[in-house]
């Protein structure tokens, strides 16, 4: 194999899929990248068994072939590189040299015949949507994706397509994120996106260019671009997440969405790493009252607002809280809460786009 390529492109692409390549594998080919050279173009992958990231971009091929070349001594050597063209060249002993300009490496690769072939499958539904809307619907979802491997179905986001609506939901247990948006395509279908998964999708993300997917029966492909991540999906029953939701409001309050960031944010330093005390909220004569006490530490502060409904005092975990409110992308959240041992549901003001739930925790006196 042997071919020039733009050093720029091939920094960028090797970056990219590399996310893909596992740091510690029981088979030495999945801690490369897979390079092919074929045409005018070189494809390049990566995969761990359970994502794939794939790319192809433009070089000048003399010599077709494949290889697998360590990814992180590769990604050093052709970051350093002092020219913009590269020429990549391999031998039957399966030597790779890399030389531009001045400068030269050389590594042992791997044969390709040693790397496992990325999921083909076949493409049930498909739909598309905008890169940017895409992106911001993950950013406020997947923070809410479980980390815990004992119920796999919530490590990933349950994607709901129904009357030409898009749904994204993710629960953990203590708090539930939905965000939709219309979409043209006409689908009925449901299934679970690792949050591992989401996450490197909008990494790649770079536009309203529009994000193809198409989903199999196991299996589901991102196109962005020139870009392809291929997922396994989450296998399981989701949460009815709709009968989660308080259908009663007891209490009502608008608040401004960065005064209340800033003011959450104000009782973290309160807690250390392994103990987590509540903050309260206190809504009460037009104000909310919060607090925090540890062992050592406390802190106070207050929201003026109109309270609708019922005076209630109710405590959260502060990360919790934060994150639901951070994700609102709007001046001014809308706080509902049904009594002080139901979730507080938090929305934006005007529109119906972002629903957030989070779990109260028991107060002592409460």
């Amino acid at each position: 194999m042997k071919f020039n390529v733009l050093r720029t492109d091939l920094v960028e692409a090797v970056s990219n899929v590399s996310r893909a390549v596992s740091s510690k594998a029981s088979i030495p080919a999945l801690e490369g990248v897979l390079i092919k050279a074929y045409g005018q173009t070189i494809s390049v992958s990566g995969y761990n068994l359970e994502i794939g990231i794939t790319t192809n971009i433009d070089a000048t091929i003399q010599q077709e072939g494949e290889i697998v070349v360590p990814a992180s001594t590769f990604n050093a050597f052709i970051r350093k590189l002092p020219e913009e063209v590269v020429c990549i060249e391999t031998d039957e002993r399966m030597k790779t040299y890399i030389t531009s300009g001045s400068a030269s490496y050389k590594l042992v690769g791997i044969s390709s015949v040693e790397y496992p072939d990325l999921p083909v499958f076949e493409e049930t539904e498909r739909f598309e949507i905008a890169g940017d809307t895409l992106s911001d619907m993950i950013h406020q979802t997947v923070y809410a994706v479980s980390d815990n491997n004992a119920r796999p179905i919530y490590t990933g986001s349950l994607f709901e397509l129904k009357d030409k609506i898009l749904k994204i939901v993710a629960v953990d247990g203590y708090r539930m994120a939905i965000r939709q948006e219309p979409i043209e395509d006409e689908l009925e279908s449901k299934f679970v996106v690792p949050g591992k998964t989401q996450n490197e999708v909008i990494k790649l993300i770079k536009s309203e260019e529009n994000v193809k997917i198409g989903v199999g029966q196991r299996h589901i492909v991102f196109k962005i671009g020139e870009y392809s991540v291929i997922s396994r999906l989450v296998e399981g029953t989701f949460l009815d997440y709709n009968s989660t939701i308080p259908k009663d409001k007891k209490t009502e309050v608008v608040v401004n969405t960065r005064r209340l960031i800033a003011t959450v944010d104000r009782m973290m330093p309160v807690n250390g790493d392994k103990i987590q005390s509540p903050v309260r909220m206190n809504f009460s004569n037009d104000q909310i009252h919060f607090s925090c006490t540890s062992a050592l530490n406390s802190a106070d502060d207050i929201i003026e607002a109109p309270i609708m409904g019922e005076e209630v005092e109710i405590g959260f975990n502060n990360r919790y809280l934060f994150d639901a409110i951070r994700n609102i992308d709007s001046d001014e959240l809308k706080m509902t809460l049904n009594g002080s041992h139901s979730p507080m549901i938090i929305t934006p003001v005007k529109g119906d786009s972002f629903i957030n739930l989070v779990v109260p925790m028991r107060l002592a006196n409460v």
